[in-house]
């Protein structure tokens, strides 16, 4: 099968197309035909050696596909059904026309969609998903913001907030305002004003995708009692504390539970996945090149097989 490959961490050269053998799969295991795959930040930060990964491996850990085989002990799943899902990032990944993924992992795709809207949800529906809902506890009627709400994880934060009934403010460039309430934002914030902190008040929920100083930032208008989710390194938790405000990091779990309610939300056209660009598996190098430059609005997407 054809697999981007990687034999040395570094720059997006190191990404090689290759010829290898179809994954073997265990007894807990499916071989998924990859449809398409998402292309994630964590993909160029892996590629260049900023997380312990064995050489040689294949990238990418964000698919929808269609089961070709399972492994003897599988239940829930058989051979022609449509599934997506966020793997393991620790084994070889999504950048390749089969991979073998722990069954225990997968969920079925959103029939609403293609394959190519679906490989767009799993890694950044699951991080938003489980940013407001399991680290932030947020309920109906309280004040969210999101931060770097125009990105992948962003979008979905946005329109997965909506939807629980809270109100909504983002954070983003003016050119992504109307984009951002189109998709349900109540307010929309210009980063780039000097002071924006300062007005906004009482907000219960902050979703952090940014880093830098967004954190101590966000202090200002957060109520005690309240809560920051950061997707990156949680940083002067003491300030935080002496506010009586929760600072948490957060690392995204596969849980098929999740990516099915992630789907029916999709299905019900209550959520709708936004894709920046659809490059091919042999773009792949360009693809994590203009992820890793930022400011995409939503996700790239690698087209793998024609559906």
């Amino acid at each position: 099968m054809k697999a981007i490959e990687i034999h040395s961490f570094g720059g997006p050269e190191v990404l090689q197309m290759e010829e290898v053998p179809v994954p073997r799969i265990n007894a807990d295991e499916a071989l998924v035909r990859v449809y398409a795959s998402g292309v994630n930040p964590v993909d160029w930060k892996i590629r260049e050696g900023k997380s312990e990964h064995p050489l040689p491996f294949i990238p990418g850990w964000d698919l929808s596909g269609v089961i070709e085989e399972t492994g003897a002990n599988v239940r829930n799943f058989r051979k022609g059904d449509a599934v997506y899902t966020r793997p393991d990032v620790k084994r070889d990944g999504s950048y390749a026309e089969y991979v073998a993924v722990r069954a225990n992992e997968l969920a079925h795709k959103p029939a609403s969609v293609d394959h190519i809207t679906a490989a767009a949800i799993p890694l950044a529906g699951l991080t938003a998903w489980q940013c407001l809902f399991e680290h932030g506890q947020l309920e109906a009627g309280q004040k969210v913001l999101i931060h770097g709400a125009s990105g992948g994880v962003g979008t979905f934060a946005v329109q997965f907030a909506k939807w629980k009934g809270a109100y909504v403010m983002a954070t983003a460039s003016e050119k992504n305002h109307a984009f951002l309430k189109g998709l349900g934002a109540d307010e929309v914030i210009d980063y780039h004003t000097p002071g924006y902190e300062d007005t906004i008040t009482s907000v219960n929920l902050v979703i952090d995708t940014i880093g830098g100083d967004t954190q101590q930032r966000s202090l200002k208008f957060i109520m005690p009692g309240g809560i920051l989710v950061t997707t990156l390194k949680p940083e002067n938790k003491d300030i935080f504390e002496e506010k009586g405000v929760r600072l948490t990091g957060m690392y995204t779990q596969t849980r098929p539970e999740d990516l099915a309610a992630i789907a029916k939300l999709v299905d019900e056209g209550k959520v709708k996945p936004v894709i920046a660009q659809v490059l091919s598996l042999e773009q792949a190098a360009e693809a994590q090149q203009i992820v890793q430059d930022g400011h995409v609005r939503g996700k790239i997407v690698l087209k793998i097989h024609e559906e």
